[in-house]
Parts: structure tokens; C-alpha cells; sequence
């Protein structure tokens, strides 16, 4: 039982282009999320440092500000309670602090005593670092000022602290919120281009149904409209239909020339047959067998001619796959030596004849089997008209700037005014009707000249007797 052919398309399905698209739109758009939640995080977290900092160090001058001299000259500072509660947060983080004076008979005015201290400028800006204080990483921001006795100026540097559990909190916030509408723009990205590919592939849709409601002998072009990505193979498809339907049109061409031409061979062989089978004596019977036989190579004559006209139809619709470049001289002498033995048969002295030195070369593009027929048509058609006791003469030679075959006989020829007739499909251009041949001789060898690039000529063979058929052909390399 023979496989379904859905089947087998199905089995061999890949992905749609709606899931090949939303793949590569989400592959796409995950890298690029991935890179641009990294450039977040880091973003959130210079955010989340700037905004802690400021705090911090607001913090510090709310207390620089408060510094001053008591009656001792002794510098004193009143923490104020809002300068710490600047720095509370819903983190829970913890908060350090120390005020350190050159004037203090020490170093340290108040807080705590082991934290570590920021490089600041006297007058400056506040200085920022980053330690583990008590084992938890801390922010610190200390400011160098100054506080004046009139006479001069008592130095202090106030130092906050706090851990960075509260910008942590604000870096992943942002990192979280960034990351949803993210998530968001994909899936709406996503569901914009299955919207979007479904509506674009509805030409293809109905291109699909335009060519499935075809019957099958409706080979016309398809000219549904479609998108211009799909132009291409809609114009493959139908140039796959126009050839299609050339090979039909051969192949109706060829069955009914076959049943045409091949009706009265066969109708003869039958007739003969017959009445050979109810002759009353041998001599009859002999006689009828041999105008059998005569009707049974007509016919294998008739389907040898259809068959090489079904192949030059071919050729001419699908271009020449196998001609090469060769050398004209060998096959030429191998066709005509093939030819010899009937030549002597009838009676006709068949000769060849090569221009040029022994070694000339004759380079044609040329498919060997197309071209065989074409030389074996002249020959024969030669053979056969010319009749017994006529010189045939086959004559390679360069003429015109390519390559010439001729064959020439001295035979009855054909009258100038039926030569162009001749080179119709079943025309004969005889008077005749009982003239041997079919007309598709030499119509084959015309449009197999013209397959090659040539042409095919008909004259008056040899002291205007006769007939000479001429193939010209385009030399390959000639200068």
C-alpha cells in the first residue's frame, strides 16, 4: 500500500514561521533582557549608593553644624536627634557614628571609637568608603571642619556610618520593577507578532487554497496576490507549471501523431496478415508477409521519428543538460561508417569528405545522441530519395565563421518552392501521396540545429541536381 503523501509531509514537518518567529523573537529579546538587566542592576545600585550617600552626608553636616566652643574653648556638639533619624530606614540598618578633635586632648570627641575614618579635605566635600565594621560591610562619609576661637580655628572631623542593607533593598526593587516590564514588553512583543503573522500569512492561505481547488489539468499561472517575500516561489511554481505544461502539450503532441501516423502501418499489417492467413498457396502468402513487414518498418520508422521529435521537444523546453564541448570529425565518421552497409544496399555510393588537415579539430557544443539523429535523418532521407545508382556525399567543413555539415546527393531533389514546406511537421512536399517517408525528418534536424544555436539550409545539390542539406553550427573558441 503505497505511504500517504500528508503523511509524509507531516513527518517531515519542521516549525512554522509563527513559531520559528516567536523563537527567535524570544531568544532575541532574552539576551538582550539579560544584558540590559545587568546594565540595571548596576544602574540601580549607583542609584541606590547617590541617594544613601546624600543621605549620609547630610547627616554629617546637620552635625558639623551643631559643633562649637564652650567656655574652656573645649569643642563641644549636640547631636541632634534628626541628624541620626535621617538615616533610619525600613531596612533595619544600623547607624555609627564619631566625632574625632586635635583639640580634644585626644582624637576622639564621642561616638565609636574603632570606626574607621574617610580621607576628607579640611573645607572640602565629604570623603566616601567602603569597610566591614563589626563584621557587616558599612558606608562611611567623614567631613573635615572647623570650628574658629576668634584668635583661630579648632579642627574636627565628623564620620557617619551606616550598613547597606536599606540600598541593597532599593537596588533589588528596581531591579524587580525593570525586570517586570521586561516580561511585560516580551509577552506583548510576542503576542503582537502571533497576531501580526497570522494576518501576514493569510495570503499564503489562500494561495494554498487557490492551487488545491486546481484541477489537475489546469496548469495556468497562479496569480493569487501574495506578499512580496513569497513573489519568488510564486514565480517558481509557475514556471514549474509552464513547463509542466509544455511536457504535456509534447506529450499530447507525441500520442497523437503516434495514433495518427501509426493508424495505416498497423491497419496494413493487419490486412496483410489476414490475407496472408487465407492464401491458397505460398507464393500469396509470402507476398502478403512481405508487404506486412514493409507497413512494420514504416511504423518502427514513424515511432523512431516521434520518439527523437519527443526528445528535441523536451530539450527545447527544458534547455540541453548534457551537451558538451567536442570535436565534430570523429562522430561525423562514425554516423556515416554506421550508414555505409544500407547505402550499398540501395545502390548508393555514400561518401565523406573533411576539410583541412587530418588532425583539424571541429569543436561544437553538441548532445551526441540529439545530433546523431539529425545526421542519421539526412543520411537516410538521402539514401532513400536519391535512389539507386546516386552519389551521396556527407562534407564537414568551416564556412561563415563556424562549422558546416552537408549532405549532398544527386537525386531528384526537391523543388525550390517546396523546400520551406518541407521543414513542417508531416509535410513531405511531395506530389506523391505513396512517396516513402513521413515529413518529420527533416523538421527534426531543423529544430535540432536551432537547439545548438545553427540552422539548417536546403539547396540544389552538385551542378544544380540533387539536393544539399546544410547544418551550420557556432565553432566553440573560434576567434
Amino acid at each position: 500500500m503505497p505511504a500517504d503523501p500528508q503523511a509524509a509531509v507531516t513527518a517531515g514537518r519542521v516549525w512554522s514561521i509563527r513559531r520559528r518567529l516567536l523563537a527567535w523573537l524570544l531568544i532575541a529579546t532574552l539576551l538582550m533582557g539579560a544584558l540590559a538587566l545587568a546594565d540595571t542592576w548596576a544602574e540601580a545600585q549607583r542609584t541606590a549608593d547617590e541617594l544613601a550617600d546624600r543621605v549620609l552626608a547630610g547627616s554629617a553636616m546637620v552635625i558639623a553644624e551643631r559643633a562649637a566652643l564652650n567656655g574652656q574653648g573645649v569643642l563641644e556638639i549636640a547631636i541632634p536627634y534628626g541628624a541620626l533619624e535621617m538615616l533610619t530606614s525600613a531596612a533595619q540598618d544600623r547607624v555609627f557614628y564619631r566625632i574625632d578633635s586635635p583639640a580634644a586632648g585626644g582624637r576622639l570627641v564621642t561616638g565609636y571609637g574603632d570606626l574607621p575614618v574617610a580621607p576628607a579635605t579640611p573645607g572640602g566635600g565629604p570623603a566616601f568608603a567602603d569597610v566591614v565594621y563589626r563584621g557587616v560591610p558599612v558606608r562611611i562619609a567623614s567631613l573635615a571642619r572647623a570650628v574658629s576661637t576668634g584668635i583661630d580655628e579648632v579642627p574636627f572631623t565628623v564620620t557617619m556610618a551606616e550598613t547597606t542593607l536599606a540600598r541593597e533593598v532599593l537596588a533589588r526593587d528596581i531591579l524587580l520593577r525593570s525586570a517586570l516590564r521586561l516580561a511585560g514588553m516580551i509577552l506583548g512583543a510576542a503576542l503582537i507578532v502571533w497576531i501580526s503573522v497570522t494576518v501576514s500569512l493569510r495570503p499564503l492561505a489562500r494561495l494554498g487554497e487557490a492551487i488545491a481547488s486546481r484541477n489537475p489539468g489546469d496548469l495556468r499561472p497562479v496569480e493569487t496576490a501574495v506578499p512580496a517575500e513569497v513573489r519568488a516561489p510564486v514565480r517558481a511554481v509557475n514556471s514549474l507549471m509552464g513547463r509542466l505544461e509544455g511536457a504535456l502539450a509534447g506529450l499530447r503532441n507525441f500520442t497523437g501523431n503516434a495514433a495518427h501516423q501509426l493508424r495505416t502501418p498497423m491497419t496494413v499489417i493487419r490486412t496483410q496478415l489476414a490475407l496472408a492467413g487465407r492464401a491458397e498457396d505460398t507464393a500469396t502468402a509470402r507476398a502478403a508477409v512481405q508487404r506486412a513487414d514493409a507497413a512494420l518498418t514504416r511504423a518502427e520508422r514513424v515511432l523512431a521519428q516521434l520518439l527523437a521529435l519527443a526528445r528535441v521537444d523536451a530539450a527545447q523546453g527544458h534547455g540541453v543538460t548534457q551537451a558538451e564541448v567536442m570535436d565534430l570529425a570523429p562522430l561525423v565518421r562514425d554516423l556515416v561508417a554506421g550508414h555505409i552497409p544500407a547505402a550499398a544496399e540501395a545502390g548508393v555510393d555514400l561518401g565523406l569528405e573533411i576539410a583541412g588537415p587530418a588532425d583539424a579539430r571541429f569543436s561544437v557544443l553538441l548532445e551526441p545522441m540529439l545530433f546523431g539523429e539529425a545526421l542519421h535523418n539526412l543520411v537516410s532521407n538521402a539514401v532513400i530519395h536519391a535512389g539507386s545508382g546516386a552519389v551521396v556525399t556527407v562534407r564537414l567543413e568551416r564556412a561563415e565563421g563556424g562549422i558546416r555539415l552537408s549532405v549532398e546527393d544527386d537525386g531528384p531533389g526537391i523543388p525550390p518552392a517546396a523546400r520551406a514546406r518541407v521543414l513542417s511537421r508531416f509535410d513531405r512536399g511531395a506530389a506523391d501521396a505513396n512517396a516513402p517517408g513521413m515529413g518529420l525528418g527533416l523538421p527534426v534536424v531543423q529544430e535540432i540545429a536551432h537547439l545548438f544555436g545553427g540552422r539548417l539550409d536546403l539547396a540544389a545539390g552538385p551542378s544544380d541536381r540533387g539536393l544539399s542539406a546544410r547544418i551550420w553550427l557556432p565553432e566553440v573558441g573560434a576567434a
